[in-house]
């Protein structure tokens, strides 16, 4: 079960940063077919390789397999700008986004 999630999350992820598999390996330090063996189920990656992965697609660990945030760069970014509104603003924004969901 997990194993197919981090197959799926890795492609996932590292197709929304719009990068190829081999820029990503090269990037990580690795040879420059690594990642397209991890996304065609050769092997896991190191616990340190895999916090490499992480760092590069811009997500924590827990972010990576979390399966209900499909987006969880933007996820990311939105919850750092929100923490730099005033409590008027964040108020403003929150009743926005209730209204989008309607």
């Amino acid at each position: 079960m997990f194993e197919d999630l981090f197959y799926q999350r890795l492609a996932k992820l590292r197709m929304e940063k719009g990068v190829s598999a081999r820029d990503m390996s090269l990037s990580i330090g690795q040879s420059a077919g690594y990642i397209n063996a991890l996304e065609n189920r050769n092997g896991f990656p190191s616990m340190q390789v895999f916090f490499y992965i992480c760092e590069y697609l811009g997500v924590t660990p827990s972010e990576f397999f979390d399966e209900g945030n499909e987006h969880p760069t933007e996820f990311q970014e939105l919850i750092e700008d929100l923490s730099a509104l005033d409590p008027e603003c964040l108020k403003n924004v929150k009743a926005i986004i209730k209204s989008l969901k309607k």
